[in-house]
């Protein structure tokens, strides 16, 4: 009688890997969260390898004693791989590879995996795949002697292995074609944006640490349908949703791709254009995990992100989410925001507070007119109650006076008339 038997996918079994630098006082929280990055990969974490160095060898990243017990180690939890908590040279790839005769891995490589599991839309994808692209153009020598190792896994989804036995060459001509079809997509998004400015309507771009609750906010607060699951970059592409505050104003909510410590510099490159989306927000809105140990360090990484995008100069509303998960609520400060709110987006509460928040600070940037607008230009008054704040009208012989709060530019356009 034949037998049928299901082929299920061997879990890659990782030993982590880690140098503790002096200079480094975070390195074991960026350990816990590399665990939950390899695991999010879709590998099983089977044991662990620390090492306290001035700074890491740099031809084998770790010394050679250590070496010799990680290779042991390797055997005794049956291991295929090791995973190392930093971006590796082409020279430490190389030789590690050679002494341990297994799989290597950096912390680079697992985060640029997960982008490309968790990719859907052209831009997204194309942003992944350059990503990688360049990724691999550094790591090519170090690779090039492990190339028949690698198999499948963690850090083969994307372009995969066929690009990375590519040469310098052709990965230069895929990298610029990428660029090309990358730009294609930016100016449909300058479009986009071009639209809304003219439309004048405000926008909130949401930031935060990768699992703070901003897909999840977005979802409550506006009726959207974006994947929402207590994973690292649950979602990485942006979602724009309307939502109109209890002021009557309309406003458009951004959503973007979570941040992590150390986020690979080629994902910060590839992925400019996306995280730009707050450089051209009227407001930030920055979604903190007040259950985390480790919340000052993940703000830390948030603002240092921004720091990077050049995006300083916008008002920020620092939304502590996830008090749910708290048994008291402690007062917490950001000393970068000009306002603080208390959430929990999956029991929807604090949600009057933050919209009251948002009006308030949008207000900030508003002018307090009082005016008549004659009854042939009543059209104007529809845009001050869509674009802004309509606080009272009263119709009168010379036409309607109104007392409101509008943008600058909206100020002046009334004045003119």
């Amino acid at each position: 009688m034949e037998q049928f038997y299901e082929n299920q996918k061997e879990m890659e079994r990782v030993v982590l890997v880690a140098v503790h630098e002096r200079r480094n006082p975070d390195g074991d929280a960026s350990l816990r969260e590399l665990a939950e990055l390899t695991e999010t990969a879709g590998a099983v974490c089977v044991g662990c390898l620390e090492q306290n160095l001035e700074r890491a060898n740099a031809v084998t990243f770790l010394g050679t004693g250590k070496i010799e017990e990680l290779k042991t180690m390797l055997v005794a939890k049956n291991a295929t791989g090791i995973v190392c908590d930093t971006e590796l040279t082409p020279v430490q790839m190389r030789n590690l590879s050679q002494l341990l005769n297994v799989k290597v891995m950096d912390r680079t490589m697992v985060i640029l995996d997960i982008f490309a599991a968790r990719a859907n839309t052209r831009e997204g994808k194309i942003q992944v795949e350059l990503a990688q692209l360049k990724y691999n153009a550094t790591m090519l020598v170090g690779l090039r002697s492990s190339l028949s190792r690698l198999g499948g896994g963690i850090g083969t989804r994307g372009p995969g292995e066929k690009k990375l036995e590519m040469d310098r060459r052709l990965i230069r001509e895929e990298i610029s074609r990428l660029k090309r079809d990358l730009e294609d997509v930016k100016r449909h998004r300058q479009t986009q944006r071009k639209q809304r400015s003219r439309n004048q309507i405000p926008i909130a771009c949401m930031v935060g640490y990768t699992n703070a609750g901003k897909s999840t906010l977005l979802n409550h607060l506006t009726h959207a349908d974006v994947l929402a699951e207590n994973k690292l970059f649950a979602t990485l592409d942006p979602t724009t949703r309307a939502l109109q505050l209890p002021d009557g104003t309309d406003l458009m909510l951004t959503d973007t791709v979570g941040f992590i410590s150390r986020l690979p510099h080629h994902l910060i490159q590839a992925f400019r254009s996306t995280l730009e989306e707050a450089g051209y927000s009227d407001l930030i809105l920055h979604v903190v995990d007040i259950s985390s140990p480790e919340m000052d360090r993940q703000m830390h990484a948030v603002y240092e992100t921004l720091r990077q995008l050049e995006i300083e100069d916008k008002p920020v509303i620092t939304v502590f989410n996830k008090t749910d998960c708290l048994t008291e609520c402690p007062d917490v400060r950001d000393l970068h925001a000009d306002r603080v709110v208390y959430v929990s987006a999956r029991e929807e509460t604090g949600f009057d507070s933050l919209l009251t928040a948002i009006s308030e600070v949008l207000r900030e940037g508003q002018i307090y007119i009082e005016q008549t607008i004659s009854y042939r230009d009543t059209a104007l008054l529809n845009d001050v109650r869509h674009f802004g704040q309509l606080i009272s009208e009263e119709y009168t012989e010379e036409g309607i006076y109104i007392k409101a709060y509008v943008r600058k530019q909206e100020a002046v356009r009334l004045r003119r008339i």
